[in-house]
Parts: structure tokens; sequence; C-alpha cells
């Protein structure tokens, strides 16, 4: 019984091709193997006229005689030394005199004639499918990655032999996705290829496409059949069914059937909108411009794409788009398509909340086959600033259609063109950002110079945009000199080791790590004070923030009177000397918690009002009946609060707790053990909750005294950095009171330590 995931590639209903002038006669050299006939089948429905003859029944000189325009070896049993007939012979004739192509036993005659060696493959295969990956080349333009194709074999050429003559076209991944056995080769300099595996074969897909590439190959050399494609009446028509084709076809049924999913279909998406629900938006123009580097960079989150196959599928995309924005990415480009780039909106959606509260965060560009208004308006709903319009397959009405609905929503695309013709239609649409795609997206092929040749036609004050292909500093450097605005990267980050590192080395051409920050000293919080006297000595000391409880009816509760009194000394002694940086000014995002740390860090000492489970009403009139600074809250407030204090929130959380690192709320959170009673906090956990958020960083309270704070925060090791400062309350206290002395030990051993 046949396997139910078994599929028939076959032409159930062959329409045959027009047939090829540069194929009129091709001879297939058959070694005496079934699937011959199937060979033969395919060749001919793709136009060529063919002549076959086995590989005992003819000579190598009536061969020549026979003027063939293309030879084919097809597949057969035994080895190439001694069961292959006239086939080595031929290739050793032919080669460089016109296109040969060898099946299965046909690719081994091809290596041994070249010296390597074929032996067993490890493994006997019978009909079996495998995926197969390949470079995009040759037969493979124009297909998919991780196609599946038929193998009958047990012997293959073996790569410690490959010959120099000879280049790796195709494999079949291991576990581990490193190339395992090979499947293709080509010749470098003759137009010759090999496939191990049956093109031809009823479960290989895309066997017929492979034959049509092949037959459309002219002349003896790569170099030959270049000059001769450039030169028209014999140039092979562009496929109707190119890879781009194919993927519009495919998101266009996707999105149909999701436009009819209770929850997704339009309506309920412009309802969502209009409920202003979308994310905060950024101009996508100017943060384009803004830049660490000489030319901006646009990084791409892509898990695989049609030419390259799957490469980075274990990447999470909020991660690595933390990592971008830190290393001074102008825009994040978020590849949502399924099937092919193994992306989702879900990836944009995660991408968008993970820059939450993020000064100067990158623009979020979703990166789709865009063809419907419903796209970009589910954009806009994750979170995306802008969207990728692609001219080349859009009809201009459309194209223009979705423009201006994008700017309605206030998003400017990125128009992506790949040609001449298409750079017009986007300046006749008046776009202010273009990116020149520099691989077709019909065959998949790059071309860096096709960004260059396109400059000269877009005004000066467009920005234009670098798609695809640039891997190097050299890259980023020709396109600076050749005037581009910005580059587009995505594969060669995600495959990098480290994404921080490569993307410093790429656009700043720097090989040394980046600096470490600058440490600095602990801030010291002296909380449950009560007097002015004790607020005046905590800030000559050099405290930086000095709290008051606001929570009636325990024991360190501030009465009214002492509250106003040591707010007026607290702001007395506010460092004039303090200046702002405007955070708008940098050129590089920093997270959330860095950015809230510097500002505590420049602008004390500040008064805190402690409140806990009090009434939000009670906050607010207390915030400003006493101008307090910052607002503490200690108990089980709603998170959402911190939006609605018009003042910083530090926010107390126990070890472990959720929504400690959420950023956008809370100015810094306060680790604690407890309420002011002196209960140790307990710092495994703390160093726990530090390594698993590199950027978050924090207040500790909990048992703290000034011959303990130094050692105690020492055990967090390499997180002490994430420490802000250390918040005490009883380890300054003698018999309930605040003790001067104490609290200037503390002070003084707290700023002490780094």
């Amino acid at each position: 019984m046949p396997s139910l995931d078994m599929v028939d590639h076959s032409p159930h209903h062959p329409q045959p091709a027009p047939p090829i002038p540069t194929a009129s006669n091709l001879i297939l050299i058959d070694n005496y193997d079934s699937f011959t006939w199937n060979v033969y089948q395919y060749l001919v429905l793709e136009g060529a006229k063919v002549t076959v003859f086995r590989n005992d029944k003819i000579t190598l000189e009536e061969l020549i005689a026979k003027k063939p325009t293309q030879i084919v070896v097809s597949p057969g049993p035994g080895h190439p030394k001694t069961d292959s007939g006239v086939s080595r012979d031929a290739i050793r004739h032919f080669a460089g005199k016109i296109p040969i192509f060898g099946v299965c036993m046909g690719q081994q005659c091809i290596f041994d004639v070249y010296g390597g060696d074929v032996s067993s493959a490890g493994e006997i295969l019978h009909g079996k499918t495998s995926p197969l990956s390949h470079d995009g080349k040759g037969v493979y333009v124009g297909l998919s990655q991780g196609l599946p194709v038929t193998r009958y074999h047990s012997l293959a050429g073996t790569r410690v032999t490959l010959p120099k003559e000879l280049e790796v076209t195709s494999w079949i991944a291991k576990e581990d996705g490193s190339p395992g056995v090979i499947m293709g080769v080509r010749h470098k300099e003759y137009t010759m290829e090999g496939v191990q595996f049956h093109p031809e074969s009823i479960l290989s897909a895309d066997g017929r496409t492979m034959l049509k590439n092949f037959l459309r190959f002219q002349g003896g050399t790569w170099a030959e059949n270049e000059r001769l494609q450039k030169a028209g009446p014999a140039k092979a028509p562009a496929s109707k069914n190119n890879i781009l084709e194919r993927i519009y076809a495919h998101r266009k049924e996707a999105v149909a059937a999701q436009k009819l999913v209770p929850s997704q279909r339009p309506s309920d998406l412009q309802a969502a909108y209009d409920l202003n629900i979308a994310p905060p938006q950024i101009s996508f123009v100017d943060r384009l411009r803004r830049s660490p580097f000489d030319v901006s960079l646009l990084a791409e989150i892509k898990r695989g794409s049609p030419s390259k196959g799957i490469f980075a599928l274990e990447i999470d995309a909020p991660t690595q788009a933390r990592k971008y924005a830190l290393a001074g990415a102008s825009v994040i480009s978020v590849l949502t398509e399924p099937e092919w780039f193994k992306g989702s909106i879900d990836d944009l959606r995660a991408v968008r909340q993970v820059l939450n509260g993020m000064p100067n965060r990158p623009a979020v560009l979703r990166k789709e086959f865009i063809f419907d208004e419903y796209q970009i308006l589910e954009a806009r709903l994750a979170g995306a600033d802008t969207v990728l319009l692609i001219v080349k397959m859009l009809e201009y009405g459309l194209l223009e259609r979705l423009y201006n609905y994008s700017l309605s929503l206030g998003m400017e695309p990125l128009v992506e063109v790949q040609n001449a013709e298409e750079m017009k239609s986007a300046i006749k649409l008046g776009a202010k950002a273009i990116g020149v795609n520099n691989r077709n997206l019909e065959n998949f092929e790059v071309d860096l110079g096709t960004t260059g040749r396109l400059r000269s036609m877009v005004p000066e004050e467009t920005l234009i945009c670098a798609l695809s292909g640039i891997n190097s500093h050299q890259d980023v450097l020709d396109c600076k000199k050749d005037g581009v605005n910005g580059v587009l990267v995505g594969e060669s980050i995600m495959r990098a080791p480290d994404s921080s590192q490569f993307i410093r080395e790429l656009c700043a051409g720097l090989t040394t790590p980046a600096p470490k920050p600058e440490t600095k000293p602990l801030l010291a919080k002296i909380c449950g004070t009560r007097t002015a006297e004790a607020a005046a000595a905590a800030v000559d000391a050099g405290a930086d923030f000095v709290g008051m409880i606001m929570v009636p009816g325990i024991k360190r509760t501030v009465s009214h009177e002492a509250a106003l009194s040591i707010s007026e000394v607290v702001h007395k002694a506010r460092k004039s000397s303090a200046k702002e940086t405007p955070i708008a000014a940098s050129k590089v995002a920093t997270d959330y918690f860095s950015s809230t740390s510097k500002d505590l860090a420049a602008h004390g000492p500040f008064v805190v009002g402690v409140f806990k489970n009090q009434p939000l009403e009670e906050v607010l009139e207390k915030q400003r009946v006493y101008n307090l600074d910052i607002v503490q809250l200690h108990g089980d407030e709603p998170i959402e609060w911190a939006s609605l204090i018009p003042v910083p929130v530090i926010r107390k959380f126990n070890p472990g707790d959720p929504g400690i690192g959420l950023r956008g709320y809370h100015t810094v959170p306060l680790l604690d053990s407890g309420s002011g009673e002196g209960k140790p906090l307990d710092f495994q956990s703390v160093k726990t909750v530090l390594e698993k958020d590199k950027g978050l960083t924090v207040l500790l309270a909990g048992g703290l005294t000034p011959s303990t704070v130094a050692e105690s925060v020492a055990t967090l090791g390499t997180a002490v950095g994430q420490v802000l400062g250390v918040d005490v309350s009883s380890g300054v206290e003698t018999d309930g009171k605040q003790d001067i002395g104490k609290i200037k030990a503390f002070i003084k051993a707290a700023k002490s330590f780094r």
C-alpha cells in the first residue's frame, strides 16, 4: 500500500512546450536503464528533438558524426568504469563543445572522467525520497530548497576525491544541517552538470523544470552560454512559473482563507484599528536617516529563503530583534511569509513588543508579498511602521492604491524595484524610500551592481536602499560610493555566531569587540525617612533617593508636616549642575532600563513616596501634594498604573515574580524580601533573574546594613553590573529610629563598592 504522504509529480496531462531551436538534435545515451524512457519523455515535452542510442550500439566516431546539439547520459546499473559503454568517451570529447547533462550513472561518469572516486555511498537506496539542498544555479534556477528528489543508487562520488574541475551543486543535508552525500556537480568552466538523483521519477518535484533549465544552456562553456543567452533570439523566454509568482499565488490563497476566520475578518481588523489599539508608530523615513554608520542598516529576521532553504530555524524573532536594535540597526525587517521564509505576523508582533519603551527604537518593516489593503492593516495592528511593496508583482493601479492606503495609516512604504522600468514606476508614485533588489526575483540570482546602476534615476532627496547580496564591509563601502543610503542584510546576520559583532564588522569595519559599558557607583536609597534632619543628613552624605512611607497606620508612616519638610529639603539639594542629554539625539537604540537608569543616576537626589495597595486616586493626590519625584509601589498594584502616574515609578517585586523585566512601565524594579522587616534577600534568586535578562537593571533591598551591603552585592558575580543601587530601611535604624551615623556609613559603603 503506498504511503499517504507520497506525491506523484509526474505530468499527468502534459502539455508539450514549443520546439527549442537550440535543442534540435539532442542525443540521449541509454545505459540500459528503464528510467531512460522517462528522461526521454521529459526532454521531448520541453521541446527537444531527441535520439536515443544504447551505450554499446554506437561508437564515438559515429556519435561525433551525428553532430549533436546536447548530450544527456542516462542512469544505469553497475559502475561507470565498467558498465557505461561510450558514455565516458562522449563526455571527454564533447566537453567544452556542447552542453552535457548526466543523470545518476551519468553524473558518476562525469565524476570518474575528471579523476574522482565513485564508491559506496554508505547505504543502498531504491526509490527513497530525500529533501534536496542546492545552490540555486544552473539546472536549479528557480527551484525552492528542500524539494523532494528520488534516489536509486548505492554508489556516489566522494567529497574527498572531488576533482578540482568540478564543484558541488546539490547535496542531502545531514541531521546537523551540514552538507552530506553529493547529489549534483557542475564543471567550473564547461556547460556540464550532473545529478545523482532521478529528476525524471514521479516522486521527484520539479524534475521537468531541471531538464528545461538544462535545455536552455548553449555553447560549450559557461562564458559562451552567458554570451549567447544575452545575444537575443535564442534566449529563453522568462518562465511563467517563477518563484515570485508561486509565492504570490500561495499567499493569495492563504489571505483569502484568513479573511473568513472570525476575529481575522477585514471588519474585525478595521474595528480594532478604529478603537486605536495599534501600537504607537515612528517615521520609517526619519529613522532610516539616523544611523551610527555611514550607511544605515536594515537588519532582517528570516529563517529561510527559496534560494538558500532553511538556515536559521532555531532563532526566535524578539531575541534577534533586540540584538539588532542595540547594535545600531535603523530598521528591523521581519519576514512574515510562512512557507518559504518560515516567518509569521506573530514574529512581527513579538519584535514590536520587545522594542517597547526602547528610546530611539528602530522602525519595524513588514517584509511580505503584499497585494491587499488587508495585509497592510494587519501589519499596522501588529506594530509595523512600514511595509514593503514589490513593483514587480503589482499592476501600477494596484501599486498606487496600496501605497496611498499605507500612507493613510501613517506608514511610508518601502517600494522595491529590480530594474529601470520598475524604478520609473516607483518615481512616478512619489516614493520617498526605494529599495533596489540586487536579487532577481524570477530566478533569485544576485547582481550587486544593480543598485548603483539605478541610483542616478532617483531624485537626491529620495532614500535608496540596497536589498540582497550584502555580505561584507567592502560591499557596504561600495554601496556608499554609489550613493546608497541603506543596506538590507538578512541571511549573513542570521547565520553569524554573534550577530552584534557581525553588524559592527559589516557596517563599521571594526573587528574588535564593542567596549564594555562604564561601571558607575551604586545609587543609595534611604527609606523610611520621617524627619527633615535625617533627610538632610542622607542628602549631605550622597544619598540618591530619600524614601517616605505613605502607607497609613504602620510604624514608619511619615506625618503630613514631616513629608512637606522632607520634600523641601531634598529639592533644595537637587544637583543644579546636572545636564540632560536628550535621548532623541542618539542614533542608536538603548535598552529601556539602561536609559532610565542613566536618568536616575544623573538627576538626583529624588524624593520617593512609598505606597502599598492604596487607591490610585490617593497615590496621585499625595504625589501632587508632596511634590514627589518618584512613586514606589510596594504592594500588588497593577503594572499598568505606571502609565497613569505622572512621575517615574519604582515597583517592588520578589525575585522570580512575573513582569519584573517588562519594559515601558516601571522605571526600575526593586527586588525586595519584604517590607522593611530586615529579612535577608535571596541573592541566588536575584542572580538567576539577572542572568536571564542581561538588559535588566534593579534596585536591591532586604536585610542590608552598612557592614553587609558590599559583601552581599558582590555575591552576584558578573551580574553585579546590573545592580543600579541599594535600598535600606531597618538596616540604618537603632531602636526603631533612623540613625544618622548608620545612614552615613551605609551610603559610604555603597558608594565605595565600585
